[in-house]
């Protein structure tokens, strides 16, 4: 009966080609927009993230994002410094400069300044130079994507020299990093050396950066820093989840992915579930003559479910491979690097389908269990 059912559903060329075609449409807008979300929002945290050394970032109160910081006093470095349980604290300034190249064309930047003395928040992997080429006057390192966002079609050549605000910089490193939220170039210095190029009076600090002492949890070490300076301590994660809910709640991007999302799944429901209602009705006369045969209702749903499951399976897989194919083809261009199909996007798209399988069942299988044998003998 299996073999039955398939030569049923083989022998309608164009009707199973356009179930085939509507499980593979969906899949694949799903697919995609589903992992350009998660990649998109996921960017809005990801240099935290990239800060190893340190386990807790500390900051303004009232800050609700990454790039929302109020500048710190000096002080406050110390009296953080100050708790029990901390073995170290180091200062950190974030923010958006204004650069000048060569040519005379105008970038803005990400400008991060670490620990002079540490250089704790320096990235992990040089492409070109080193970590310790930040102590060199006026030196800089900047991410790869950057890079190429700022001297298009160049290789990679170190000493260039430009202007930030006015001050002299010099390229001292490539590294690679997370791609940020803005697709613009990140860049490293030295705190003192940030001071001059941001030019932002003596309140320069937006994070301090802190290493935990011993096996004490650090929430509870960021609970103390927090109940006795009044600043925000959180640690890594719970900093990088406040930056995305902050995304999530005030942006329009949930809402927009949303509705696409959304549509893929409605058109899957629709070509699908369209396609295969019409083709069991064109097929009514072969239920019925089964049915005079003695097959019960059970084995006649059996047969469409293994219909069903294999064109599900079949357009899941295509759209799956289409989809990772073009993440394939596009990871090499910066503003898409790093946006990729993960596990668990592939296993909420194959419960959808499943979805739609089974609703496609549901509009077509009332016909099949009502129907009468004697449809057979009708002329």
């Amino acid at each position: 009966m299996n073999w039955l059912a398939l030569k049923m559903l083989f022998g309608d060329r164009a009707k199973f080609l356009g179930l085939i075609f509507g499980v593979t449409f969906a899949t694949l807008l799903m697919s995609q927009q589903i992992s350009i979300f998660i990649g998109i929002v996921a960017r809005a945290g990801s240099q935290i993230l990239d800060v190893r050394d340190a386990d807790l970032w500390v900051m303004d109160n009232k800050t609700r994002f990454l790039d929302e910081s109020r500048s710190l006093r000096d002080t406050d470095l110390q009296r953080v410094r100050g708790i029990a349980g901390v073995e170290w604290a180091v200062k950190m300034y974030k923010g958006e400069v204004g650069a000048v190249m060569e040519n005379g064309n105008f970038r803005g930047v990400i400008l991060e300044g670490i620990d002079d003395d540490t250089l704790v928040g320096a990235p992990a992997e040089m492409v070109a130079g080193s970590i310790g080429d930040l102590r060199q006057p006026d030196a800089v390192i900047v991410d790869t994507s950057g890079y190429t966002y700022m001297w298009p079609g160049e290789e990679v050549k170190l000493g260039r020299v430009f202007e930030i605000n006015d001050h002299r910089a010099v390229l001292v490193g490539v590294c690679k990093t997370s791609a940020p939220f803005e697709t613009l170039p990140v860049m490293f210095t030295r705190y003192s050396q940030a001071a001059g190029f941001a030019r932002l009076g003596r309140n320069l600090m937006t994070f301090i950066l802190v290493k935990g002492h011993g096996d004490e949890p650090k929430e509870q070490l960021a609970e103390r820093i927090s109940a006795e300076t009044g600043l925000m301590a959180l640690t890594k994660s719970q900093f990088f989840w406040k930056t995305i809910g902050y995304f999530l709640s005030s942006t329009g991007i949930p809402v927009n992915f949303g509705i696409t999302i959304g549509l893929g799944f409605i058109v899957g429901v629709a070509i699908a579930g369209q396609t295969f209602y019409l083709f069991v009705i064109e097929n009514l006369k072969y239920f019925g003559s089964l049915k005079a045969m003695g097959v019960n209702n059970r084995r006649i749903v059996r047969m469409i479910l293994l219909q069903t499951s294999f064109v599900g399976v079949l357009g899941y897989s295509l759209g799956t491979g289409c989809c990772a194919i073009m993440f394939e083809v596009t990871s090499s261009i910066p503003h898409l690097a790093g946006i990729g199909m993960t596990w668990q996007v592939s296993l909420g798209v194959a419960c959808s389908v499943v979805l739609i399988v089974l609703l496609s069942i549901a509009l077509s299988v009332q016909r099949v269990l009502k129907l009468e044998p004697a449809i057979v003998f009708r002329g």
